[in-house]
């Protein structure tokens, strides 16, 4: 199925998105809005090309990791700055209608694709993931736990690079 993914915007229907998780829905209807004025966070939301109703959304915001929350292999390759830079996906949530879609690996490869193309310095996509099931999700699309049986996940933006 197609989808269009872009900037939330006034058009979009989000009294009618659902997602089974009552938090990222209300953060949808209630909170994104106030978000993006205040540049906290931007919020991308997928749709079908007919119709405005939202499909999902994620949202994207600069962040950092410490370095010695990277594993060895991996930060042995950076510089050795307290911090490395990264993009946050803060949230991401796909209405119930439209899971098992693969919408929302749709939806991280798009937000890998912004954080490449950002004319700042960005060493890798993080999430904070609200549980195993979500933790389960991002390490199936490639991520790499900041520490063994954590939440926290990355999958640095040269991997993404490399499957162009």
């Amino acid at each position: 199925m197609p989808f269009i993914i872009e900037a939330l915007a006034s058009r979009h229907d989000r009294k009618g998105f659902s997602c089974g998780v009552p938090p990222l829905d209300r953060y949808l209807k209630e909170q994104a809005g106030q978000d993006i004025k205040r540049r906290a966070a931007l919020c991308y939301i997928a749709h079908e090309p007919e119709s405005d109703r939202i499909a999902g959304y994620y949202t994207l915001s600069a962040g950092d990791v410490a370095l010695q929350d990277i594993p060895d292999d991996v930060a042995r390759r950076l510089p050795r700055y307290p911090v490395v830079p990264v993009a946050r996906v803060g949230r991401l949530a796909i209405d119930t209608e439209f899971q098992g879609k693969r919408l929302g690996a749709a939806m991280l490869w798009d937000a890998a694709q912004k954080a490449m193309r950002a004319e700042l310095g960005v060493f890798a996509l993080a999430v904070d993931a609200k549980d195993e099931q979500a933790a389960a999700f991002y390490r199936h699309s490639g991520f790499i736990a900041l520490q063994p049986n954590s939440l926290r996940l990355f999958l640095p933006l040269q991997t993404i690079a490399s499957l162009r």
